[in-house]
């Protein structure tokens, strides 16, 4: 317990004295423990408006439906075994409804008057169904921009618009399901490509009165009908199904509460796979920004390690105390970063017009938190674990003597950088003395480059979707907001990277930088030298972050969603150069201060 107790409090003490480099490395894991934790929970949070939704209209567990030939089968599931409650069967009938200059495919459900015991929806505006009027889904009439007191026109007459509502045995528009038996499909289509006819084509849904209904229908054939059931144990909807021969192909389709909640939180699901790639792509900043800063922070404690060997420290206890300083931050980098995601995973969720209520603050399982403090912990570990052991074993009387660094001499280095001026000179041979860094840095800029990449074809991709059907305006806004997110965090935590690279180059090399400017090297050299140490593997890092890294991170996702690239429009050649060249130039900035900082150290004070 000693011992324990003696790792903790020179941990945290070293913390302490070194709080802007445990900022960093806070920021650099909580990065992407925020990330991963929005992408676990987000559809947890999206799923509480269509619960609230669900208890305010009676929801249905089992939505049924059928064609006139399976009325009488669609009838016996009233009192099948499970079944607590039922309503319908209510006749529906396709058509099309003109409004507000528009005509779009819909599916007209006739009602009673009276209050149904199971899926009653609940009229947000107006009033419920009546004889010549017709109440519209929530969501359809956003979309439609029509409200109460509107006129509409369905199958040739006119109704008024007496109400507007929202329901839960049905997905808001537009992923309405299907409960007519022409046929629906969901989304955007192709312009090569017809659509077979009477098939409906992302239809929205309408109550009107069952006299109406059955009005519209030219004869009893062309309507289908629609049973809501509700269960006595929810949990076994889909069992029930199962075993009533229910699938959506057969001549009874079923649809259970969970696949219609599935369907509403749609767009969640796709918010959900953007945030974790972006997570493992943070995860795999947030490991190359902790290798360099573990790496310079060893160089800097290199004294500190020869005191507690010298007073005793066996190596296990030297790099138990380094390696959990680093845990340390990584346990509140994982906490820190479970109540940001919790928190701010609803202002990334539609608020949509067809549910009641917003999405709440998601509930964290303990899968979530392990899995997440699991990365932050794996993240710290496979940084600092090399290094530490390294500094822990090294000589007690070479740590304490603190000296300086031998460098590795390669003849055609020496050779090629002879000629070059000095700032050249200097920044070959910073490089050459930490390959393993300049590799961490070119990878770096590479991940960052490849995720803006991908950032830069899906923004393409959602500017031409309103209006097609596979989003609405909405829905559009809320990607876009998740991909700002993801866009400030990656550049956020790539900058965070530049800096912790060029303070540990500054740091490594401080001796040579000195003994460089007492042989004559002015303090501008010096900084422009340490700066173009960074400035090469960007330009390396951003090439390859566009071709071959951006091409291979869009193909991933695509397989990972199931999308079709060609559908995506590629960032135009002059858009991948401003890329490059500008992320050269903020690598350059963002590397200027500490270099500069670095080149003007006393050149007394530190040989």
């Amino acid at each position: 317990m000693g011992r324990i107790l003696l790792v903790i409090r020179l941990a945290l003490r070293d913390l302490r004295r070194r709080r802007t480099e445990a900022a960093l490395l806070l920021i650099a894991i909580l990065a992407a423990t925020t990330t991963l934790t929005l992408g676990l929970v987000l559809r947890d949070a999206a799923g509480d408006p269509y619960q609230s939704t669900r208890a305010a209209t009676k929801g249905p567990d089992v939505v049924a439906n059928a064609n006139l030939a399976g009325l009488t089968e669609l009838g016996k599931l009233a009192t099948a075994s499970g079944v607590t409650e039922h309503s319908g069967p209510y006749p529906v009938i396709a058509g099309k409804l003109e409004a507000s200059g528009r005509t779009s495919d819909v599916q007209a459900m006739g009602r009673d008057a009276t209050v149904a015991a199971v899926d009653q929806p609940e009229v947000t505006q107006g009033k419920w169904v009546s004889d010549g009027g017709v109440v519209i889904e929530a969501a359809f009439a956003d979309s439609l921009d029509v409200g109460v007191g509107d006129s509409v026109a369905l199958g040739g007459r006119s109704f008024k618009v007496v109400g507007v509502a929202v329901t839960a045995a049905m997905p808001p528009y537009p992923g309405a399901s299907c409960i007519v038996s022409t046929g629906c499909i969901n989304g955007a289509i192709p312009d090569d490509r017809n659509l077979p006819a009477g098939l409906l084509h992302n239809p929205g849904l309408v109550w009107l009165t069952q006299a109406d209904v059955r009005s519209l229908a030219s004869d009893r054939s062309s309507l289908s009908y629609v049973m809501n059931l509700k269960l006595a144990d929810p949990d076994k909807a889909q069992a029930f199904v199962d075993r009533s021969g229910g699938d959506h192909g057969g001549a009874m389709p079923m649809q259970t509460w969970e696949s219609i909640l599935a369907d509403a939180t749609d767009l969640a699901k796709d918010s959900q796979i953007l945030l974790l790639i972006g997570a493992w792509l943070l995860g795999l900043l947030a490991v190359a920004s902790l290798s360099v800063l573990v790496g310079g922070r060893m160089a800097d404690q290199h004294r500190r390690v020869g005191l507690l060997k010298a007073v005793g420290g066996t190596p296990s206890l030297v790099a138990a105390v380094l390696l959990a300083e680093y845990l340390l931050v990584a346990v509140v980098a994982a906490a820190a970063g479970l109540t940001i995601g919790a928190l701010t995973a609803p202002l990334l969720t539609e608020s949509s017009a067809g549910l009641v209520g917003s999405a709440g603050t998601a509930s964290l399982t303990w899968s979530t938190c392990g899995l997440v403090t699991a990365v932050a912990l794996g993240v710290a570990v496979v940084a600092t674990a090399v290094p530490a052991v390294r500094g822990a074993r090294s000589s007690t009387v070479s740590a304490l003597a603190d000296a300086a660094r031998p460098p590795r001499r390669t003849g055609w280095l020496i050779t090629l950088s002879a000629r070059l001026p000095v700032p050249l000179l200097l920044a070959l041979r910073v490089a050459a003395r930490r390959p393993r860094r300049v590799v961490l840095g070119v990878v770096s800029i590479a991940v960052t480059v490849s995720g803006i990449y991908v950032l830069l074809v899906l923004n393409a991709f959602l500017a031409d979707q309103p209006g097609t059907g596979a989003y609405t305006e909405a829905q559009v806004a809320v990607l876009r907001h998740v991909l700002l997110v993801w866009t400030v965090i990656l550049l956020t935590l790539a900058a965070v990277n530049a800096i912790v690279i060029t303070w540990a180059t500054v740091l490594d090399n401080r001796h040579a930088s000195a003994l460089a400017r007492a042989l004559g090297a002015t303090p501008r050299e010096v900084t422009v030298a340490l700066a173009t140490t960074q400035v090469l593997p960007a330009l390396l890092g951003a090439v390859l972050g566009v071709f071959p890294g951006g091409f291979l991170l869009f193909a991933a996702i695509n397989t990972i969603t199931g999308g079709d690239s060609d559908k995506a429009t590629l960032p135009a050649p002059w858009q991948m150069i401003a890329l490059v060249l500008a992320t050269v130039l903020v690598v350059a900035a963002l590397t200027s201060v500490p270099a500069h900082l670095g080149g003007r150290r006393p050149v007394t004070a530190t040989l």
